[in-house]
């Protein structure tokens, strides 16, 4: 057989292509396993939970930095979400001799079962490893004009009106949350917590603006300090904010109400 060139030309560069391919395109590819990606400095990854820290504050807000607590017992009640104390069933004052120096049924203080559209917090925490005794913290109430009564607990009423709910609650930071008066000189606590709840009997501003003094001035009066709702020391920014965040609260309040009109 004769050997045409204008044949066996194209045939060959055809079977070259044709081997190139194969070795190219037909060799199996690994699986992809992705790439993993660094988070950018200073940008926290969607799935990271970060705990609030006692002491992390805003040095923009000139908050102080505080010494961390996480030494504590387990059964101190640092916590994100706050647990309100437990209410006493009647049997219990009935069987264990709960009175007005123990966990108080006379009813000052008691708030309706509804659950609450929002809960505004603070804490008064001792300083350093410090404790808080109990004797100190009835009579720094009393001078704050707290009264002791549902729950075990303290309470801010509202002017002329001692029937209503409270204007706010100051609980145990420690749980149950209780202060049982019957044994006030074993009381030792490293702070309390101050809580309001929203809606309640007076505007959420006027509330706030109740709240945070009668805070500060027990500070005061137990050598203590005020924190935030996460455990930071409360700068004139936070205070500046959580003002806003109440009067917005008020005034969507109020839009609710015209709309029933």
């Amino acid at each position: 057989m004769n050997w045409n060139p204008d044949i066996g030309i194209p045939l060959a560069i055809a079977g070259a292509l044709l081997l190139l391919g194969i070795a190219v395109f037909g060799r199996p590819r690994k699986p992809d396993q992705g790439r993993r990606l660094e988070p950018e400095a200073g940008v926290r990854g969607s799935g990271e939970r970060r705990e609030p820290e006692l002491g992390r504050g805003n040095p923009e807000d000139g908050e102080f930095r505080l010494g961390d607590l996480d030494a504590l017992e387990e059964d101190v009640a640092f916590q994100q979400d706050l647990e309100l104390p437990e209410r006493p069933q009647p049997s219990q004052s009935q069987d264990e001799g709960f009175d007005d120096g123990a966990f108080s049924a006379t009813g000052i203080g008691r708030r309706s079962e509804s659950a609450p559209e929002r809960i505004v917090t603070l804490f008064v925490a001792a300083r350093g490893d410090e404790l808080i005794d109990g004797a100190s913290i009835v009579v720094a109430a009393e001078k704050a004009g707290l009264l002791y009564g549902d729950m075990g607990i303290f309470h801010r009423l509202p002017d002329g009106k001692p029937t209503h709910e409270p204007v706010f609650s100051v609980a145990n930071l420690v749980k149950p949350g209780h202060f049982d008066l019957r044994h006030v000189h074993d009381i030792e606590t490293p702070g309390l917590t101050f809580f309001m709840t929203l809606p309640g009997p007076v505007s959420a501003l006027d509330a706030w603006e109740t709240m945070l003094p009668t805070a500060q001035r027990m500070a005061e009066l137990l050598d203590a300090v005020v924190l935030d709702e996460e455990r930071n020391a409360l700068g004139r920014q936070r205070i500046a904010h959580i003002r806003d965040e109440m009067r917005r609260f008020d005034r969507a309040r109020e839009r609710e109400a015209q709309r029933f009109w």
